[in-house]
């Protein structure tokens, strides 16, 4: 940790701590109701021994000054505090300019509302992790692309099934460009989620998997080149055009929206039709099981 010059920025910060320290009764921490208080609410002392950090840099934050504070700081002062996940994620915001990381065995929730925007979607749809884990997805995703729900869970991924599923991969005319670009992004998500297991895991099973995985890996390479048009083949309709376009969930800033959108007409035309097929299909499946 090391201080530098105040910097106004900090002023929201040290505003939103202050508060939240002198909303909080000591009987609501465990902590013994004394004699008369002139401080409402927690001392900054009590915070400091609740969360188990030092005293200087707490009140050096609360005093708005410019300082440096590790996330497990943070962490021990939104437990002291007593934060919700949204008070959690507006403190790592005002003092590291990011959410918080997500805390291992952290559970994804598709809302209901969730659930009705990506269904209304019109184009193949997903909700994804910043790993690439795709939780939710829509018909068309399954018309175009493949359902997933046959997958085991842990192929449930992107970069997965781009690198190690043979139908994915032949269905990508351009494989090479397209699943460098994507490495290259995850890259800078591993960057951001060093310690989370999703993304060690993957990383090993894909050296496992994939010689391209294991030769491209080394590199570093990283962009976050915009959304673009990707060509892809699928079989009874061949190549189409869509472009791809990814949107952060404001509730839940590490899960992420992902839309194909056809490009010209012809790609709509053949996006149509294979959701025509996928519905037939599913509706006799269910005329078929009453």
């Amino acid at each position: 940790m090391k201080q530098r010059s105040t910097l106004p920025a900090r002023a929201e910060l040290a505003a939103f701590l202050r508060h939240r320290r002198e909303r909080l009764q000591p009987a609501e921490v465990g902590l013994p109701v004394t004699a008369r208080r002139r401080t409402p609410g927690l001392r900054r002392e009590e915070v400091c021994q609740l969360a188990g950090v030092g005293l200087a840099w707490y009140t050096w934050l609360e005093q708005a000054r410019e300082i440096e504070v590790s996330a497990p700081f943070l962490d021990r002062i939104a437990r002291a505090l007593k934060l919700d996940s949204t008070e959690r994620a507006h403190l790592f915001t005002l003092a590291h300019n990011r959410p918080p990381p997500i805390a291992p065995g952290f559970a994804f929730e598709v809302t209901t509302h969730l659930r009705r925007m990506l269904d209304g979607v019109t184009g193949p749809a997903y909700l994804a992790t910043a790993s690439m884990h795709v939780i939710a997805w829509n018909a068309a995703l399954s018309a175009v692309f493949g359902d997933l729900s046959p997958l085991a869970p842990e192929d449930r991924n992107m970069l997965w099934l781009v690198f190690a599923s043979p139908a994915h991969r032949a269905a990508i005319p351009d494989w090479e460009t397209d699943a460098r670009v994507m490495l290259a992004r995850f890259r800078i998500e591993f960057g951001r989620h060093r310690d989370d297991p999703a993304f060690l895991a993957l990383i090993e099973r894909l050296q496992l998997a994939s010689a391209e995985f294991r030769q491209w890996w080394p590199d570093h390479d990283v962009s976050m080149r915009g959304d673009r048009a990707k060509r892809f083949e699928v079989h009874g309709v061949g190549r189409m055009e869509l472009e791809q376009s990814s949107f952060m969930v404001e509730e839940s800033p590490d899960m992420r929206l992902v839309v194909y959108t056809p490009v010209d007409a012809q790609s709509a035309q053949k996006v149509g039709l294979l959701q025509r097929r996928w519905n037939a299909r599913r509706a006799r499946l269910s005329s078929s099981h009453p």
